[in-house]
């Protein structure tokens, strides 16, 4: 299995100000000066984590989406992060926190977050997705989730091994080997970003990214990163703390089979369907 080379952007954003936020970050990934195969920014990372969508949503073929695929061809390497996207569904206007999966040749995936942070009033601008995106690179399965969405683990969860007395075969394959998570995680509850991200890595037995962003918003929300890469065992090989700083590491999945095949505990969890 080819080792997989990952770069995390954790840096502040210009509040609600999609131009000053494009250059910045376009001048960030292109000085990248490591080849890397995955470029992660935070959620919203051309607003911040703003409200107000009438004023900021953008369709699938605007700017913000054009950027993404001409930055993505230029530095030769997948990106992906968050922004807000809108669209018309029966005459309706729906809006989106959704993360885009932007590969080098235009073609792109997308994810709708799935839990709204309503603490935050999200739920009362967006609208909530209803399926998991799980992208493939290099051989690498990759589940690509949005902040608060980590507060949930069964919608991060690996699929059980389903048992032969139930007439089904047994699942020898996990459905991801790496969990991404880009967000905009306050300071104020950091401390449950930080641990769950560990707890998500060994309950998955997977690799887990965390992406946050920097500084403060324009709600005098202060931010301060502690972006993470976490082992299959919980362990955390690397993190940002709160400086403004792009990261790239180099990921060897048999570290991960290693831990699974020694320790096998997937194969003795509950198994379950999740539904819509």
């Amino acid at each position: 299995m080819q080792n997989l080379t990952v770069s995390l952007v954790q840096t502040p954003l210009f509040w609600e100000d999609k131009s000053s936020n494009l250059s910045m970050l376009g001048k960030k990934i292109l000085g990248i000066p490591e080849k890397t195969e995955l470029v992660i920014l935070p959620e919203m990372f051309s607003t911040g984590f703003s409200m107000h969508t009438e004023a900021l949503a953008e369709t699938m073929d605007g700017p913000t989406v054009d950027w993404m695929r001409k930055t993505a061809a230029q530095k030769k390497s997948i990106l992906t992060g968050s922004l807000i996207i809108k669209e018309i569904q029966n005459g309706d206007p729906f809006y989106f926190n959704r993360l885009v999966w932007m590969q080098p040749d235009g073609h792109f995936g997308y994810y709708d977050k799935r839990h709204l942070f309503a603490y935050g009033k999200e739920d009362r601008y967006y609208s909530s997705g209803n399926r998991r995106l799980l992208a493939s690179v290099k051989g690498w399965k990759i589940n690509l989730q949005v902040c608060y969405d980590l507060r949930f683990p069964v919608w991060q969860r690996q699929p059980a091994s389903v048992s032969p007395l139930a007439g089904e075969p047994v699942q020898e394959e996990h459905a991801y080997d790496i969990l991404v998570v880009v967000a905009n995680w306050p300071a104020t509850r950091i401390h449950a970003w930080k641990t769950l991200l560990q707890a998500r890595a060994i309950e998955n037995q997977s690799f887990v990214i965390g992406v946050n962003r920097t500084g403060t918003d324009g709600n005098d929300l202060a931010y301060p990163g502690e972006s993470m890469v976490v082992s299959a065992l919980g362990e955390v090989l690397h993190s940002l703390s709160g400086k403004e700083e792009v990261l790239s590491i180099t990921l060897n999945k048999d570290m991960t089979e290693t831990v699974r095949r020694q320790f096998p505990f997937w194969k003795d969890a509950d198994h379950f369907l999740i539904q819509p």
